[in-house]
């Protein structure tokens, strides 16, 4: 009983094979019970969660290179264009436009938050079958990913005008004379969006390890 109680406590599976042993007058002897234990080894889940929590943690460190230099490159984009003089000049900024105030802001603080997050992936690598740091991953990443695609949605409506313009309004092209501030304000837009797309990736592979508990 006592052996019994032990190998379910430590995980062990007895299976029950009988032997029959012949004896040298021909007559089969009694079966005789023997137990097999299986050797301690990780269930076919645990070993998948922790596939998924390397790839959550890889997907996290690429969403932080993607936010930080989206956030890198739209606060210290600026241009100045000289207009007669040099004593007189067009300066573009990005802080002369509240939405890419926002952009960056809304970059930094999801940057912040992914590296904050990196320890809590690595636990989810090291006890796969832990729920509340990946429900926290779950909560957490999917906020991050609203700000992210607020910020990078409301950076590329601008960004669009600044290319065509909007003639009912008498929006003018500015990018047909900063072609220097476009170019840089459109790459940070689109690292931004690579950010969001990751976010979703995390979201769903948190709530598939989730799924499975």
């Amino acid at each position: 009983m006592d052996s019994s109680r032990s190998a379910k406590e430590s995980g062990d599976i007895a299976i029950p094979v009988r032997e029959i042993k012949s004896l040298k007058s021909g007559k089969g002897g009694p079966p005789v019970p023997t137990t097999v234990r299986l050797g301690d080894q990780p269930p076919p889940a645990a070993g998948w969660k922790r596939g998924v929590g390397i790839i959550d943690l890889v997907l996290r460190i690429f969403a932080i290179a993607a936010t930080l230099g989206a956030a890198a490159v739209m606060g210290t984009t600026s241009q100045n264009l000289p207009f007669f003089t040099r004593f007189f000049q067009f300066q573009a900024s990005y802080d002369d436009f509240p939405t890419f105030t926002f952009f960056l802001a809304g970059n930094a603080i999801t940057c912040a938050y992914l590296v904050l997050s990196v320890p809590f992936s690595i636990v989810c690598i090291v006890r796969p079958h832990i729920v509340g740091a990946r429900m926290l991953l779950f909560l957490f990443d999917t906020l991050a990913l609203a700000l992210t695609m607020a910020a990078a949605s409301a950076a590329a409506a601008i960004v669009y005008l600044a290319h065509n313009g909007n003639p009912n309004t008498n929006w003018p092209a500015l990018c047909q004379q900063f072609n220097e501030f476009c170019p840089r304000v459109s790459g940070a837009v689109v690292g931004s969006f690579l950010a969001a797309l990751i976010l979703v990736v995390l979201v769903v592979l948190s709530a598939a390890a989730l799924r499975r508990n």
